[in-house]
């Protein structure tokens, strides 16, 4: 592959991507190990498919907020380098896929031009900072978070210590207590407070989906604003010191803190605390951009179908503290659009709004101050682009991940029984078009990228075997979750597998049994009935003795059913080689010397901290020593070769790489601190090539 010039001002974004054209090239050469160059270009948001030879591409947005222009600038790459169809995600990313390997860096390039990344959109790293997508505009909020989220994503962005976590790591802010950011299910999760005229948060830790949901813990009822990234910081260090990394099932935050338990994790907190550069770290909420809210007088215009319009502003208006707006919420089907649509949508509201959009957690969009005079014209407008559906945040308005589509891991077709069940409910069911107490969200397979085991009523893909051994897709149906509000949520029960052509009669005989039987809301309705009550009501669906041939057909599909999992990416655990982790200290020594000439002295301290575990594990890893988490690599190494006086360091081996929390980030620490990491580095080495000439 040849080189490219990247045309990027930002140095450091051009070093960055310059790295990713150099180790593809190296990949490709036969010089890079597969799994390590899938641990990198993950990181740099390039994700393998289900479909060979290509890839997916996620582009980080912090917390869903897309001006104009950046709209422009993915819709002329998706078009360059894909295939015109953007997705948007449980996560307020955007995804395009089928992208040939050797084209991202320039892809990448290609956003830069307007501040938009790939980095650390897959991996191992601090992802995606998600947050209301109506902060900014609530009425009911205390104060905007965007700004806080802002300052979040921009802090750990390339930050050292969160590189190379056990598995990634998912941070949320709500702008009320009606928790629309799904704190309890988040890593770290944010809810605005005031207290005492002072700004804060509600924080949760260790709350997760996956296959075995997590409901995350209160940390504190109040943090104070100045307090959240010296906390995620630390919080972000012990999961990298102590968090599972070979159990890739195990690796995420919620089993650290079931393992350690809340008390100790505040003990690891303290303990950390020297190792934190600043105590505060206060958010320039006043350098925040302002909203422009000086849209082009619209149009007037004459709506002839005043019924439809009139429902559609009954489903998708939101309420703004701003005085004369409104916001427009746009139901996206399957969170796919494309971008001829996207261009027009991005002049409309650069027109004759504020000039940018919010991706939501449900897949939607919101366009935000709309005069409200100007909502005809905006009716008639997104009438013609296709994005006048009404049902926006209803029951109508289904979650789902692309399944079997795209998905390595997905098991069964999720996008396909939601069109369906959409279908359902708009012929069937009309009522719950504007029903906004009945979520449903669909996931091809337990990691719950679609959010399945939140919903009040949820399906997840799986495969059903029949007596003679024959295999047809099946849907794990799952009903009785959802978010209370203020940190508390309910996850949903299994409550019965079966075939998944037989899933929109599941949920008619669900809705049919909720209008007879329910009283209040669909959380006290299922409640009241029990878990039991609905495996009756559904277990004459689960049968598969009289199974048709089209059941053994997935929805969407044409052939019969083939249960095909791939290799996951989204946590690219890997088994490296000694080699490859010898070669890996050295360039974090590189990064080290880089940052302590730049006098970043916490960085280039934890790349020397991460520079001596890495040389550390690989020596272990010689041994077939096992190296689960970073604080038993230390314990291990200094029992198999401090002790045995295999390796003479002249001190015990904790007691140097620990030097990290009893010293605080200063000059002199980080000058002595990389002099150990390359002292070590150097025995290391040698150790490993006096075993192999003895081999």
């Amino acid at each position: 592959m040849k080189s490219f010039r990247t045309e990027i001002e930002n140095p450091v974004v051009e070093k960055d991507i310059i790295e990713l054209e150099r180790k593809i090239r190296q990949f490709k050469e036969g010089g890079l190990d597969e799994e390590k160059f899938r641990s990198l270009r993950l990181a740099r948001g390039v994700y393998g498919q289900r479909q060979p030879g290509v890839q997916m591409i996620r582009i980080k947005l912090p917390y869903g907020k897309v001006s104009s222009h950046q709209l422009r600038r993915i819709s002329d790459v998706a078009d360059e380098y894909s295939t015109g169809r953007l997705h948007i995600t449980t996560r307020q990313d955007i995804q395009i896929h089928y992208v040939d390997l050797e084209r991202t860096p320039e892809l990448w390039a290609q956003l830069e031009k307007d501040q938009v990344t790939l980095r650390e959109a897959c991996g191992n790293t601090v992802r995606n900072v998600t947050a209301s997508e109506t902060a900014g505009i609530d009425p009911g909020e205390p104060f905007d978070v965007s700004p806080y989220a802002q300052g979040v994503f921009e802090y750990f962005l390339r930050n050292p210590i969160g590189q190379e976590l056990g598995r990634k790591f998912k941070v949320s802010f709500s702008a009320t207590d009606a928790d629309s950011g799904l704190s309890y299910i988040h890593d770290l999760g944010f809810i605005a407070k005031i207290r005492d005229n002072i700004r804060g948060f509600k924080v949760m830790l260790g709350g997760g989906l996956g296959a075995q949901p997590r409901h995350a813990d209160l940390l504190y009822e109040f943090l104070p604003e100045d307090r959240i990234i010296p906390l995620m910081e630390a919080v972000v260090r012990i999961f990298d010191r102590h968090g599972e990394r070979r159990s890739r099932a195990r690796a995420r935050m919620k089993f650290l803190i079931r393992d350690l338990g809340l008390v100790r994790f505040k003990e690891l907190l303290q303990e950390h605390e020297l190792a934190i550069e600043n105590k505060t770290h206060k958010i320039d909420v006043k350098s925040y951009p302002q909203v422009s809210m000086l849209g082009n007088p619209a149009p007037t215009v004459d709506i002839k179908d005043r019924a439809s319009f009139e429902y559609w502003e009954s489903t998708n208006l939101i309420p703004q503290k701003q005085q004369g707006f409104k916001a427009i919420g746009i139901k996206v089907l399957l969170g796919d659009f494309y971008t001829d649509t996207a261009r027009q949508l991005a002049d409309l509201v650069e027109r004759y709004a504020a000039g940018e959009i919010r991706l939501s957690l449900r897949q939607n969009i919101l366009i935000p101050y709309v005069k409200e005079e100007a909502i005809p014209f905006f009716y008639q407008e997104l009438e013609k682009l296709g994005l006048a559906e009404a049902g926006y945040n209803k029951a109508l308005d289904i979650t789902a991940c692309p399944g079997t589509d795209t998905c390595n891991l997905g098991i069964a077709s999720s996008t396909g029984i939601a069109r369906e069940l959409e279908r359902v409910i708009k012929t069937e069911y009309p009522a719950y078009i504007n029903n906004p107490d009945v979520v449903i969200k669909i996931s091809g397979c337990m990691n719950a990228c679609g959010q399945h085991n939140m919903a009040h009523i949820g399906f997840q893909g799986m495969s059903v075997r029949t007596k003679d051994k024959l295999v047809a897709p099946a849907l794990q149906v799952l009903l009785g979750g959802g978010n209370l509000g203020n940190g508390k949520g309910l996850f949903a029960d299994k409550v019965i597998k079966i075939p998944s052509k037989r899933g929109p009669q599941a949920l008619r005989q669900i809705l049919d049994d909720y209008e007879r039987n329910g009283q209040g809301s669909y959380e006290e309705y299922y409640k009241l009935q029990g878990e039991k009550y609905f495996y009756e009501l559904l277990k004459p669906l689960a049968g598969t003795d009289n199974l048709n041939p089209e059941d053994f057909i997935d929805w969407g599909n044409e052939e019969r059913y083939k249960k095909a999992i791939g290799v996951g990416e989204c946590a690219g655990v890997v088994i490296d080689l000694v080699a490859t982790l010898l070669f890996e200290s050295d360039e974090k020594i590189s990064q080290a010397k880089e940052n302590l000439e730049v006098a970043k002295w916490a960085a280039s301290i934890y790349y020397s901290y991460a520079a001596i575990v890495n040389g550390a594990k690989a020596l272990l890893t010689s041994e077939n020593t096992r190296t689960n988490t970073h604080a038993s690599i230390i314990k291990d190494f200094q029992q198999f070769f401090v002790e045995n006086k295999r390796l003479e360091l002249g001190r015990p081996f904790d007691e140097l790489v620990l030097q990290i929390d009893k010293k605080g980030p200063s000059e002199n620490f980080a000058r002595t601190y990389l002099a150990d990491a390359v002292d070590f580095l150097k025995k290391a080495e040698a150790y490993r090539a006096k075993e192999l000439k003895v081999a």
